[in-house]
């Protein structure tokens, strides 16, 4: 009988976070939305409760980070050296062009390919899923030191606060079960569910073009269109990609609320092709089997002992032969 009701409190608490993480992926999706709208002030004290507060104390994650980071992101859409949603070393490499060590222009420092960066990117094809189940610890680690920086950050206190109450109500959540083994079961679960976002994002971008430097005014829609990419799925399916599979639509068009985005879709479609502009979509399945194959590309690559890096302890055990 103990078991019984031991498994059916674990069933309980597994549904229960499913529905916490899918209502603050919900929260962060809205709060994007509102971020991108146009500046009235009818939205001005909203966008202030619910982007500065809510978010931050419901997801645990900073508006502020999130703007500079996609507002980054849309002007120099995958730029190697200016988007910062590319720059994932040592784990993630999507073009070899990393190997040459670039310097980040977003995070203004040199990403170093290094021996133990080489070693985890020959095994990105792998480790690809496991680490964006734990890609929320990054949000989280990004968020505290934009919030602790001598950046300008507007609203800084409000979001400071947010934060707090976010790790002040869920380790307090997560102490009320019963033993340590639930509590890490739920924290990475609770992980894992998110994580299906972190691939979304990934999903739009990995497989695309890539360039180095900054898009020029001429070339910005060419850019927007090469390195983005759509997801085809039916409308009943869009409460779980969240708008995200309209990242052309997106990028072209940022401010447009991502519940028309469906709508704009066919308009998006007919102005690629009278600019002669590329519009690439695929299906989920197909995104991820092209994400993963870009992916592997650069780890094999990666794994060519012909281009030589500097040794380490790490390096040369996994590779030493005889």
């Amino acid at each position: 009988m103990q078991e019984i009701c031991g498994s059916h409190s674990r069933a309980r608490s597994t549904m229960f976070q499913i529905g916490l993480k899918t209502t603050q992926a919900v929260s962060f999706h809205c709060s994007v939305s509102l971020a991108e709208m146009p500046r009235t002030r009818s939205l001005r004290t909203i966008r202030v409760l619910h982007g500065s507060i809510l978010t931050s104390s419901l997801p645990g994650i900073s508006i502020a980070w999130w703007k500079r980071n996609h507002n980054a992101h849309h002007i120099a859409c995958n730029s190697l050296d200016f988007d910062p949603d590319l720059q994932h070393m040592p784990f993630f490499v999507v073009s070899s062009k990393f190997f040459n060590s670039i310097t980040s222009c977003f995070y203004e420092r040199k990403m170093n390919f290094d021996s133990f960066t080489r070693f985890l990117v020959s095994y990105q094809h792998w480790t690809f899923y496991p680490v964006m189940c734990l890609a929320r610890i990054n949000l989280f680690a990004q968020s505290f030191l934009l919030l602790f920086s001598k950046r300008r950050v507007s609203k800084r206190g409000q979001e400071i606060l947010g934060m707090l109450v976010f790790w002040i109500w869920y380790p307090f959540l997560v102490s009320y079960l019963p033993n340590c083994g639930e509590r890490i079961m739920f924290v990475l679960a609770s992980f894992s569910v998110t994580g299906i976002q972190h691939v979304q994002f990934c999903l739009n971008h990995f497989s695309s073009c890539v360039y180095l430097g900054p898009p020029s005014g001429s070339d910005w829609c060419e850019k927007q269109t090469m390195g983005t990419l759509d997801i085809s799925c039916a409308s009943w399916m869009d409460w779980f990609h969240g708008g995200l599979q309209f990242q052309i639509e997106h990028h072209l068009f940022p401010r447009l609320p991502r519940g028309n985005l469906r709508k704009a879709s066919p308009f998006v479609k007919e102005l690629c092709k009278k600019h002669n502009l590329p519009y690439n979509c695929v299906s989920f399945w197909e995104a991820n089997v092209m994400t993963i194959g870009t992916l592997r590309t650069a780890a094999l690559q990666a794994r060519d002992l012909a281009n030589p890096v500097p040794k380490n302890l790490v390096w040369e055990a996994v590779n030493t032969h005889g």
